[in-house]
């Protein structure tokens, strides 16, 4: 029953391209199974874009003791809309002596390569819009290009905070980004390839016929998870990791001299980026589009992808209702002092935990592997010997 559900979406597209094999050459009909697949991942991610925006605001507004948008619309969900026709309707403003062509450019193309990297997740079962064998490679090589459209932003931009800017989130973007690959790679070993519906069908099974056999579940896998999901923190510039738009310095870093849709464009793309990245962080070690528990899996698999899709999006949301901001050196440090060594620890962990057969000697023994670096790591970084101890002083 669930796989019957799960065609649901695709007989339209089916039909559609049936029709046309019989009244159009090869190349049309791939050109347009790309664009209709397109057009889906747009019409479902514009449409989640558009529910995030206003959820967001009302689940901080909870958080913090206070009401989030309830004005437009009933419980204030055409709060999108209304947000939309104003972006739609301000001025563009663009800077005289900015180079007019690399700024308009600039949202384009970070909107462009967040689309991109959503194309090769798997939603559903048979739901990749484009399948590739090597589309983590993919994933990650497009989203490489973010950091050049956020440059194109702060040198097109032609603002020394703009430039200041760019430069912050480059740099946190670099180094968070080796600390993002290093952790996909223990899954690519164990499975064996980078097709996402390969690692995927990986975790299909279940241990004593109820216990999902998702990476998430091992030693190696909850850590790089772990790992992951901050690295993907600081690649969507969520707080607390937003340093490049710290208003008291850099006001709101590259994207200070857009307004309008440009701004608007700068808005969607982070979003998509965080969809992108949840998605990838499900594909990878939540078990996909796989239900939790076999008694659960006459539910359409793609419910499945987007109800653990939308617990990490919470998550994305709560820790920035939560945490302040960090300062951009403690930012770096993290990345290269903690981050990319234990990264590279759950490669090794992931090695002990393969070649042990998978049991549950392995599994001990790739905990006894990530716990002993983990330990090694904060002796090594302890840092209450670097601060004097705080004294507060109090008018009487």
């Amino acid at each position: 029953m669930s796989q019957s559900l799960d065609q649901i979406f695709i007989h339209g597209k089916q039909w559609l391209l049936s029709f046309l094999s019989g009244h159009a050459p090869n190349w049309l009909i791939q050109i347009a199974s790309s664009l209709l697949n397109i057009a889906m991942l747009l019409g479902v991610f514009l449409t989640l874009f558009a529910l995030m925006s206003v959820l967001e605001r009302k689940i901080l507004g909870r958080m913090q003791n206070r009401y989030g948008p309830n004005r437009v619309g009933p419980f204030g969900l055409f709060q999108p809309i209304a947000d939309g026709i104003k972006m739609l309707i301000k001025e563009d403003v663009v800077p005289a002596r900015a180079d007019k062509i690399v700024h308009f450019l600039a949202p384009i193309v970070i909107a462009a390569a967040a689309i991109l990297a959503l194309g090769v997740i798997p939603y559903g079962r048979n739901m990749t819009p484009f399948v590739i064998d090597g589309g983590i490679l993919f994933f990650f090589a497009v989203g490489s290009t973010t950091e050049l459209a956020v440059f194109m932003a702060g040198w097109g931009s032609n603002n020394k905070f703009s430039m200041l800017g760019a430069m912050r989130a480059i740099a946190q973007m670099i180094s968070y980004e080796l600390p993002l690959i290093i952790t996909v790679l223990p899954v690519v070993m164990v499975v064996g390839s980078l097709n996402p519906d390969k690692i995927v069908a990986a975790q299909k099974y279940y241990y004593f016929g109820f216990a999902p056999h998702w990476f998430v579940l091992t030693p190696w896998g909850f850590t790089a998870f772990l790992l992951f999901f901050v690295s993907g923190l600081v690649e969507s510039n969520r707080t607390p990791f937003d340093v490049p738009e710290g208003e008291s310095e850099i006001v709101a870093g590259h994207m200070t001299e857009y307004s309008g849709f440009k701004y608007a464009t700068f808005f969607l793309a982070e979003y998509l980026g965080m969809f992108a990245v949840s998605g990838l962080a499900v594909t990878l070690f939540l078990g996909g589009w796989h239900a939790p528990f076999p008694f659960l899996a006459f539910i359409p698999s793609y419910v499945w992808f987007f109800v653990k899709l939308s617990i990490l999006l919470f998550v994305f949301i709560w820790v920035r209702g939560t945490l302040p901001r960090v300062r951009v050196d403690q930012m770096m440090n993290f990345a290269w002092k903690f981050m990319l060594p234990m990264a590279f620890t759950c490669v090794v962990s992931a090695a002990v935990w393969h070649y042990a057969g998978h049991r549950l000697t392995g599994w001990l023994w790739s905990l006894a592997v990530i716990v002993a670096v983990y330990f090694m790591l904060s002796l090594f970084l302890d840092s209450r010997k670097k601060f004097a101890p705080r004294t507060y002083r109090f008018a009487e």
